[in-house]
């Protein structure tokens, strides 16, 4: 028989490692606090559409314009005017434009977290450097300097309107300065209860309609309520009715905590010191608590 042919195997090729561009990165690390100011930074410009397409510009700015143009009108009629006074105090405007507010928070509170939850990203940024409560301060902090931005920019008008037709300037100053305390605490509380509602869900048209129930829609249901108790002969109960809606929350506190008139059907707001008291407690207790629950819910979402 013929012997067996033996089969050798062909030389196998050298293994090959192709450069296809990849550098090695020997920059600085610049950590947290770095992430932290970009993501606030750049949270802060998507409220107004900046750095995004022209469409997304669009409604935040006619906001802003709509917020301040009463202003700018009141200051031209001041000062061609024989006026001696502005026609609306300071702390009265952000009340008075509320429903501006509440559109505006409807519209970029959810694009600010919602887009993050739809797309599963957020596991992304929680890797190192960033860390679950960077994110939360980050996103919370610009959503509150953005809608800061909003609510005091009117006020800043009126102020400047003021002293240019000479008004008295320790008067104006102080009811300026009260008047940005009072749109900080507003910015804070609203900006927390609004992400709170867009971080529930990753729906956008869902989170828009539950934060312009929870924000517009309960003030009338509370100043319903309390024009009833004015109607039946309960006035005691009108100023504890304004603990369940966030805008006569502030209402309640500028009053008074910052000797602010009331937009209470009485005009009274708080009806004693100890109802002061209260509504302040549970002003800074509701932003408290929707930090916490915005880092509760981040804390799930981490390990998605």
């Amino acid at each position: 028989m013929p012997p067996e042919t033996v089969k050798t195997a062909s030389p196998t090729a050298p293994d090959v490692i192709h450069n296809i561009g990849y550098r090695h990165y020997d920059g600085p690390r610049l950590g947290r606090a770095y992430a932290r100011r970009s993501l606030f930074s750049q949270s802060l410009r998507g409220a107004y559409g900046l750095g995004r397409s022209g469409k997304s510009k669009v409604l935040p700015m006619i906001l802003f314009a709509v917020m301040t143009a009463p202003a700018l009108m009141i200051v031209a009629v001041a000062l061609t005017t024989n006026m001696t006074k502005l026609p609306i105090e300071y702390t009265r405007y952000a009340i008075i434009m509320q429903a501006v507010i509440g559109l505006y928070l409807a519209a970029q509170a959810p694009q600010s977290v919602s887009r993050d939850l739809r797309f599963r990203v957020t596991s992304l940024y929680f890797s190192r450097p960033i860390e679950r409560i960077d994110y939360v301060a980050a996103k919370f902090a610009a959503m509150t300097a953005a809608l800061f931005i909003l609510t005091a920019a009117p006020i800043l008008i009126l102020y400047v309107g003021a002293l240019l037709a000479k008004f008295g300037f320790a008067d104006q100053t102080a009811g300026f300065g009260k008047a940005l305390v009072a749109v900080l605490l507003l910015s804070l509380l609203f900006s927390g209860i609004a992400l709170v509602i867009a971080a529930l869900t990753p729906r956008r048209g869902f989170g828009v309609a539950a934060i312009i129930a929870v924000l517009t829609l309960s003030y009338g249901a509370v100043t319903s309520v309390q024009g009833v108790a004015l109607a039946t002969g309960s006035p005691h109960a009108i100023g504890w009715l304004g603990l369940f809606s966030p805008i006569t929350l502030i209402d309640g506190v500028q009053t008074w905590w910052l000797g602010a008139s009331s937009s209470f059907v009485d005009g009274q707001g708080p009806s004693s010191v100890f109802a002061g008291i209260v509504y302040l407690l549970v002003v800074l207790g509701l932003i408290a608590g929707a930090f916490g629950l915005l880092m509760r819910r981040y804390g799930k979402v981490g390990l998605s």
